[in-house]
């Protein structure tokens, strides 16, 4: 099974070719550019350089959101584009999900956070669970480890979700582009033990939700390519803008 994957929910566009268990290629750029300058142009050449056949493509997987209001409609602009085209399924990833999973394996509290504005983050709070796979053999058990919700994605406060990491009393990693906003308040508010994940972990990859889209598909969790919606969690400031003046 192969699937292209691509994510412009960040500050990181992000578009990779995944089969099965063999990443292909991948395009991760996060520069002066918007996405709608970046992401076709660095789809086209990674279909270039692995001289990928579009019709053995078996689905598209992206960001479903939250995010940057203009980069997730970009994303969905674009994969319902290649989805209608190439006549395949969309397999929708929750942003704060396919974040968490650069960090597949970790024993350690998974903590992503975005920068929302406002003094708010997108976050949530995962960790992951280990499975045994035994042949029947008395040889040493087939290790894995599946992504398991432990707060769902969400809009808070950072002073919230500090609390909820402090209360879980476990050791957390955080990653995502709201660390380098809120990584003094956090030294501020923590009890737990915590750490940052390191630059080739920190932001999103569109290999991580590749790799979640494989299990989504396999549970039949994908949609048609004109059903796709963002999920946005929040209002954009013009509908706010516009729900304050009603209000007033």
């Amino acid at each position: 099974m192969k699937i292209i994957a691509i994510d412009s929910s960040g500050l990181v566009a992000s578009v990779a070719v995944v089969e099965d268990d063999i990443l292909i290629g991948e395009y991760n750029v996060q520069y002066k550019k918007t996405h709608s300058q970046t992401l076709l142009p660095m789809l086209d050449e990674l279909k270039r350089m692995v001289e990928l056949d579009l019709d053995t493509v078996d689905a598209i997987a992206l960001a479903k959101g939250p995010g940057s209001f203009t980069g997730l409609r970009i994303g969905s602009a674009t994969a319902k584009g290649l989805g209608l085209a190439m006549k395949v399924p969309l397999v929708e990833i929750p942003t704060l999900d396919g974040l968490a999973c650069n960090l597949y394996g970790t024993d350690k509290l998974v903590c992503p956070i975005m920068d929302a504005r406002r003094n708010q983050v997108y976050t949530g709070i995962y960790e992951f669970e280990r499975m045994e796979q035994h042949d029947g053999s008395d040889e040493t058990p087939h290790l894995s480890y599946r992504l398991k919700t432990v707060l769902g994605q969400c809009a808070v406060p950072i002073e919230e979700i500090a609390e909820k990491c402090n209360r879980l009393d476990r050791e957390v990693i955080f990653l995502g582009d709201g660390v380098p906003v809120f990584a003094e308040r956090l030294s501020q508010l923590l009890t737990v033990p915590y750490s940052f994940a390191p630059a080739h972990m920190n932001r999103q990859r569109a290999a991580s939700f590749a790799t979640l889209a494989f299990s989504y598909l396999r549970e039949g969790r994908c949609v048609a390519a004109k059903d796709h919606a963002p999920e946005y969690l929040r209002l954009s400031q013009a509908e706010r803008e516009k729900q304050e003046k009603e209000q007033g």
